[in-house]
């Protein structure tokens, strides 16, 4: 057998895990649209859009929560889909601008639940990577090690960046000097990010400084982003200008204003979710060098 083939199969078998770990927690799989016409207006991510035949216009989506959360507003209380998700000008070893996305969503939890269900979701894929002859280069015993954003930057890049920091700045040293100094054998979360750079997670009630919001690093590299859901909707309208005007100023697309998702809000459960890329997920348990060798094909 090749390695693509063996990669492949790997692959295979961890979804077959994902997908059981999800039944067993009673979570219901779920399919939502991949064309969509108002994006989350994010202010670092290019979408790809295309025009209908009745000249309206749609966007592929970079990832499923558009139409994700409305379904925890309708009452659906454990939700996760595996779909398809695309961004423009990404591409390099460990970036496909058409990739596979693991979303999922609980009720009733925050990131803390978030930062469990990983653990059981490393565990279970590494063993099942294991099943095919690979040796996952990991220690996943637990709990995984868990550091404050702040205690990193301090650390790592000498300086605390608060509630409010530049965020040229945050995610050059992020990138240069935070994830380098992450373990490489050991999986790490990053929690508790600026509350300036919340995103769409809520902020915390005892620490309004920093947001529930955490990364998982796997091999050093980061393989999830999940929230503590912020559910406010006039929080979450501020927080979208704000974003559109940042996207203004980097000369990003302009977005439809995201009407429904926002009126969705105001239905919606607590709740927190979050994005697993899976393509980089079997690239670390395989110990693959680039994310093209985990994939069927690669067009272009």
């Amino acid at each position: 057998m090749d390695t693509r083939h063996a990669h492949l199969i790997a692959r295979a078998r961890i979804l077959r895990a994902i997908r059981a770990f999800f039944d067993e927690e009673g979570f219901i799989e779920v399919q939502t649209p991949i064309l969509v016409r108002a994006p989350l207006p994010e202010p670092c991510i290019e979408t790809f859009s295309l025009t209908l035949p009745d000249g309206s216009k749609r966007y592929l989506i970079p990832s499923p929560e558009l139409h994700m959360k409305p379904l925890l507003a309708e009452g659906f209380e454990k939700v996760f889909q595996i779909t398809p998700a695309f961004r423009r000008d990404e591409r390099g070893p460990r970036h496909l601008p058409e990739f596979t996305l693991l979303e999922w969503y609980r009720t009733g939890a925050t990131y803390r639940k978030l930062m469990e269900d990983c653990e059981d979701l490393v565990e279970r894929t590494a063993m099942a990577v294991k099943e095919t002859g690979f040796v996952p280069p990991l220690d996943i015993s637990r709990p995984f090690e868990r550091i404050p954003v702040r205690e990193a930057f301090i650390n790592s890049a000498g300086w605390d960046p608060g509630p409010d920091p530049d965020p040229e700045r945050f995610d050059f040293d992020l990138v240069t000097q935070v994830e380098p100094s992450l373990s490489r054998t050991r999986p790490v979360f990053l929690y508790d990010y600026p509350a300036a750079l919340a995103s769409l997670a809520r902020l915390k009630n005892d620490d309004p400084n920093v947001s529930e919001r955490v990364e998982l690093y796997l091999g050093g590299i980061e393989i999830a982003n999940g929230f503590t859901e912020l559910v406010d909707q006039d929080e979450q309208s501020r927080r979208f200008r704000e974003d559109l005007r940042l996207r203004q100023k980097r000369g990003l697309s302009e977005y439809p204003w995201p009407k429904d998702f926002l009126q969705a809000l105001t239905h919606m459960p607590p709740c927190a979710g979050m994005a697993l890329g899976i393509d980089r997920l079997v690239m670390v348990l395989t110990g693959a060098k680039v994310i093209d060798d985990v994939v069927s094909f690669v067009e272009g």
